[in-house]
């Protein structure tokens, strides 16, 4: 005799478009424009570089509490990161080199700053002409 109880069918909720990246693929982008590795993402979110390569490879399905991390870490919403928002153009196109020259000219001192960023000016100024 079976006294199971019969299943309710499961809801059909309509799709969700998260774009053609995954949330993985998203993570891998957005840590190679801020110049991380994954061990230097890694450290900075307290877990193991093997995690976030299983994260990005999509191994591991994250969970809320370490999409808020990356989000945090990466300068990105959760909306962002998971595809229902689109990203904001706020460097994440920038190459690792440009990225990495940036760390070091924030690394010196503002008179120091100062005097690069008027260079810079200068010379887009003349390569504008």
């Amino acid at each position: 005799m079976n006294t199971a109880m019969p299943r309710k069918p499961k809801l059909k909720l309509p799709p969700i478009n998260l774009g053609k990246e995954s949330v993985g693929e998203r993570i891998a982008r957005l840590r190679g424009a801020k110049g991380y590795t994954q061990a230097e993402l890694a450290e900075k979110i307290g877990i193991i570089q093997v995690l976030v390569s299983d994260y990005e490879l999509g191994k591991l399905r994250i969970h809320a509490e370490m999409l808020a991390r990356f989000a945090k870490t990466l300068g990105v919403s959760a909306d962002e990161l998971i595809g229902l928002k689109k990203m904001k153009a706020n460097g994440q196109g920038l190459s690792r080199k440009v990225v990495r020259r940036m760390q070091q000219i924030e690394a010196l001192s503002e008179r120091h700053q100062r005097a690069l960023l008027q260079t810079i000016d200068t010379y887009l100024k003349g390569a504008q002409a």
